[in-house]
This record gives C-alpha cells, sequence and structure tokens, in this order.
C-alpha cells in the first residue's frame, strides 16, 4: 500500500506526524491517529465542519474547493481562513505528500 506523510499541527503548537494510507481521507486519517481537535462529527458527510483545518504547506494539486464546502465552511469555528479546509473533502493522495495542516 502506498502512504504519504501527513503532520498536523495541534493547537498547543505540537506536532504529530503519520504515515497515511493513500485513497482515504485526511480527516479518517486523523481520527486514526487520535488527532486532538479534530472530531469528523458527521462521518465525513459535509454536515458539520468538525474537521475543519488550515492548509499550511499548500501544494498546487490541492483540488479546488467545492461550493458544498465552501459555504460549511462559513460556518465553522473557529472564523475560516483563506486556507481552510474540510479535512473530510482530502483524499491522501500522492500529491499530496508532506502536507502541513494546523487544527485551528
Amino acid at each position: 500500500m502506498e502512504t504519504i506523510s501527513v503532520t498536523w499541527v495541534l493547537a498547543d503548537g505540537s506536532r504529530q506526524s503519520a504515515e497515511v494510507v493513500t485513497g482515504g481521507t485526511l480527516m479518517q486519517a486523523a481520527l486514526d491517529n487520535g488527532i486532538d481537535g479534530i472530531v469528523g462529527q458527521c462521518g465525513g458527510s459535509l454536515a458539520c465542519a468538525t474537521c475543519h483545518v488550515i492548509v499550511e504547506n499548500a501544494p498546487a494539486s490541492l483540488p479546488e474547493i467545492a461550493p458544498d464546502e465552501d459555504d460549511m465552511l462559513d460556518m465553522a469555528e473557529p472564523e475560516r481562513t483563506s486556507t481552510s479546509r474540510l479535512s473530510c473533502q482530502l483524499v491522501a493522495v500522492p500529491e499530496l505528500d508532506g502536507i502541513l495542516l494546523r487544527v485551528p
């Protein structure tokens, strides 16, 4: 199985990294790795914004934000930034290897 490296910057400034199998969402990877601050309350159905992350090093290959995700981020707490995403909408693909995600 192919994996990518993902690093989350937690609210206290600490970092937690994991090798994530490609094909799954970064929300599920966060849950599987016990990332504090990622809840995934809706299970990835794009209905809650509890998997909000801020992409710190957005690769050019980061998929564009879909209208439904954009709308949901408007309701996110804390307030969204220009690089906010819902991690349930980010799929672990080789192009995202090394991605850095801040958990607000």
